[in-house]
C-alpha cells in the first residue's frame, strides 16, 4: 500500500503498516516513510 509523504513530496510504500479505525469509524492505515522515517497516513480500506 502507498501513501503520500509530505517531506519527500512523493508517493511511497508504507513501512510497518498498521490498520486502525479513526474516531468516526472509518478505516485507515498508518506507518512510516521508508526513505526519511516521517509518519505517513492513508484513509480508506487497507
Amino acid at each position: 500500500m502507498q501513501a503520500y509523504c509530505v517531506k519527500c513530496r512523493a508517493k511511497v510504500d508504507i513501512k510497518n503498516p498498521q490498520s486502525i479505525t479513526m474516531k468516526n469509524g472509518r478505516p485507515a492505515t498508518k506507518g512510516e516513510c521508508p526513505k526519511c522515517g516521517t509518519k505517513v497516513f492513508r484513509i480508506g480500506k487497507s
